[in-house]
C-alpha cells in the first residue's frame, strides 16, 4: 500500500523554482513530524527541512533562505517550495513522516538543476 505520495520534481534551470508535495494516507494517523530529505549519487542522505505538527521548522544550512517547508494538517500533506535552485541541489528528494509509532518514507522524486 502506497502511504506517502510525492509529486513536483523535475528539470529546472539554475535560479528557477519547484514546489514539491507529499500527501500521507489517511491510514497514517498521529503524525508528529514530516520532512524532506535528499540524496545525490555517491553521497549520504541528508535532511533538507522538517516541520512539526504545531509548525516548528528546521532547515539545512545549505537551503536556508531559499527553501520553505509548510504543511496542511487537515490534508496530511507537506510541501517544499524550493527557490533560487542551484546545480548542487540536484538529488532524489524523499518525503518522511514520523508518527508516535514509526517512521514512513516515500519513493522519492528526482530534482535536476541545470547550469
Amino acid at each position: 500500500q502506497v502511504q506517502l505520495v510525492e509529486s513536483g520534481g523535475g528539470l529546472v534551470q539554475a535560479g528557477g523554482s519547484l514546489r514539491l508535495s507529499c500527501a500521507a494516507s489517511r491510514t497514517i494517523d498521529s503524525i508528529v513530524r514530516m520532512g524532506w530529505y535528499r540524496q545525490a549519487p555517491g553521497k549520504q542522505r541528508e535532511l533538507v527541512a522538517r516541520i512539526t505538527s504545531v509548525g516548528g521548522t528546521v532547515y539545512a544550512d545549505s537551503v536556508k533562505g531559499r527553501f520553505t517547508i509548510s504543511r496542511d494538517n487537515a490534508k496530511n500533506t507537506v510541501y517544499l517550495q524550493a527557490n533560487s535552485l542551484r546545480p548542487e541541489d540536484t538529488a532524489v528528494y524523499y518525503c518522511n513522516a514520523v508518527t508516535i509509532r514509526e517512521s514512513y518514507w516515500g519513493q522519492g522524486t528526482q530534482v535536476t538543476v541545470s547550469s
